[in-house]
Formats: C-alpha cells, structure tokens, sequence
C-alpha cells in the first residue's frame, strides 16, 4: 500500500484510517472469542471489518446487534472500527483502548495490536499526547514490533517531537533493514532535525530496497530541491503523481511542484 511521508499522513486523515481498517483485515481470524467457534462466526467478523469500508453506518448497526447477542471481542472491536470509519475518531480510539483492556486476561496475544490501532486513533483524533501513551503501551508488549516503533515515530512527529521519532525509526531499522517504510519515514525525521545528509542517505537507502517508495520520493525531492536540484526534484515528484494518482501523497508533489516553479531562479 502506498505510504507518504510523516507529514503527509498526518495530514491526510482518510488516508489514515483506511490503513488502520486495512490491518484490522490482516489480522482478522484470531480475535474469534474463542477457538470453539465454528467457522461462520469468524467469517461474520470478517464480513463486519469488510463493511465498515464499504458502508460504515450498516457495520456500525450490524455490530451493536451483534455485540449485544454476544459477539464478545470480535463484536466489540468491529463497533469501534465502523466509529473511525464514521470519522468519529476519539469515541473509535476510546473503545479500541477499553477492548485493549479486556483483552488482557482472555486474548493477552493480541492485546498490543488493538492498543497500537487505538494509539493510531487518538492521532487521527488530534490527541497525541494520548497517542503516545496508547503506542508506549504496545512497544511494552512487543518492544521488538516494528509497525508499533513506526506507528509511535507518526506520533511523536505529530507532536513535533522528531527527535524521539527519529530514535525510534533507528530501532524500526535496526530491527528491519528489509522495511523501505522505515528508511522513509526516518528520512522525513531527519530533514526536520536539520540533518539533511542524513535524509538523503536514508531516502536513498528506501528507494534501493523499493523504487517505488513514495515517501522516500516525496522526500528526496523536498532534498533535492533544498539543495538547488530542481530537475531532481520534479523527476522524484512527477513519480509520485504517476504512481499514486488520486491520493494525498500525490496532491503533495503537485503542491511542491506549483509551489517551485512559483520561486524565482
């Protein structure tokens, strides 16, 4: 799926919440309430999840009946997935963080999952104060999860703190040296810390691994054009509008090539 840049993403708050519905399907089997449970019920949650893209009203209907017959933890969790799907983001992280909980004693295994999509929640609902908190509770569980040290790194820039987002992403790529997403995002870090041989080392080091990262384009681009490049700069872009038409990530490069060819030589 087509990743943008720290900044990016937190601007683009649809684009967000599609990726954070998108996980819940990768992961979808195992919040069954328990392993005795014939296979339409799983099959009904993964219905749920899938309405809550297509038509979040419905799945919100459908999991509140769903719930209050007993649905358990899967119920429960596609309510608060149809919530961020209606954009009510703040009430959809609120229940994902009281599942969290619940979840501790019964299905302990994905307990950091649900806190890591509530932390992404709370960012889209402007709270990252809140998100912080969410997220360190994941890395506690599973200090080694890389999409958790990613996801906290989103929220301490949402915080402008790149600093702490920067120390996780080097942990994300310690762990992962296979993952262009981390290079990418450590090279948005990067360029707002000033170090921007540094972003330019990592963006590099993103396109190697996938040359079609878009973040690590939208980023060395905003490198290249900072250093004089601007034939680099509107190659790295005009990739990106190609790539990823119709999505924020491309209204991004179009911005920053407007906003280009506007300066003076």
């Amino acid at each position: 799926m087509i990743a943008p840049t720290l900044a990016a993403m937190l601007k683009a708050p649809q684009l967000a919440a599609a990726l954070l519905l998108a996980s819940a399907s990768a992961w979808a089997g195992p919040l069954r309430p328990n392993a005795n449970l014939p296979a339409t019920d799983e099959q009904q949650y993964q219905a749920c999840i899938a309405l809550t893209q297509r038509n979040p009203d419905d799945a919100f209907e459908a999991a509140i009946t769903w719930r209050d017959q007993g649905g358990g933890f899967p119920a429960k969790h596609c309510v608060a997935l149809a919530l961020i799907a209606l954009k009510q983001y703040a009430e959809g992280a609120d229940r994902l963080e009281e599942l969290a909980k619940e979840m501790h004693a019964k299905a302990a295994t994905l307990q950091g999952e649900v806190l890591d999509q509530s932390g992404n929640a709370w960012i889209l609902a402007g709270q990252t104060a809140h998100a912080i908190s969410v997220l360190t509770a994941a890395v506690d569980i599973k200090p080694e999860n890389v999409d958790f040290l990613i996801d906290r790194a989103r929220a301490y820039a949402a915080d402008s703190n790149y600093a702490a987002a920067a120390k996780d992403l080097d942990r994300a790529v310690r762990l992962a040296p296979e993952r262009a997403d981390a290079f990418a995002f450590r090279a948005s870090a990067r360029r707002h810390l000033g170090d921007k041989k540094g972003a330019m080392a990592d963006a590099d080091a993103a396109l190697a691994l996938d040359g079609g990262q878009v973040a690590a384009l939208l980023e060395r681009g905003l490198l290249r054009r900072d250093a004089g490049d601007k034939a680099g700069a509107r190659k790295d872009w005009l990739k990106v509008v190609l790539l990823a038409p119709n999505t924020p990530a491309a209204d991004s490069a179009q911005a920053d090539i407007e906003q280009m060819d506007m300066k003076p030589e």
